[in-house]
């Protein structure tokens, strides 16, 4: 049921169309390029969306392409010297983004250890391509 201020509003809109005032508008008959930012905290909608607009990643988005990029490295590393420096980084990395996140420990990303990587290299003899 309308309020008396909506039925008001409807009629306006109907002499609106009716008069041609919605013909020509810039995106018509275009979906609409809406973006769900509820799960964004509405203090930080705004400075996202100007990040965004200027083609800029909030560090913890940064940090966590590093991330993938430092395990896609480290998943086709042979040396195991190269593989410890590198997982070293990786480490470094999940501390940042770990301590940047401000939630529950339990959303934590767990390190990476070499003792697991170094005995999956033993077990195969060859580099490992799932050190997760």
């Amino acid at each position: 049921m309308l309020t008396g201020f909506e039925k008001i509003v409807e009629e306006r809109i109907r002499q609106a169309q009716s008069r041609g005032a919605f013909a020509n508008l810039e995106g018509a008959g275009k979906p609409l390029n809406l973006q769900d930012d509820r799960h964004i905290p509405e203090d930080l909608r705004l400075p996202y969306k100007i990040l965004k607009n200027a083609d800029c990643l909030p560090p913890e988005i940064e940090l966590k392409k590093e991330i993938h990029r430092t395990e896609d490295l480290l998943a086709h590393l042979p040396d195991t010297a190269d593989r410890y420096s590198l997982l070293k980084k990786l480490n470094f990395l999940i501390m940042k983004v770990n301590a940047l996140r401000q939630g529950s420990v339990r959303f934590d990303i767990p390190q990476q250890y070499m003792a697991g990587v170094s005995d999956r290299l033993a077990s195969k003899g060859k580099p490992d391509t799932q050190c997760k």
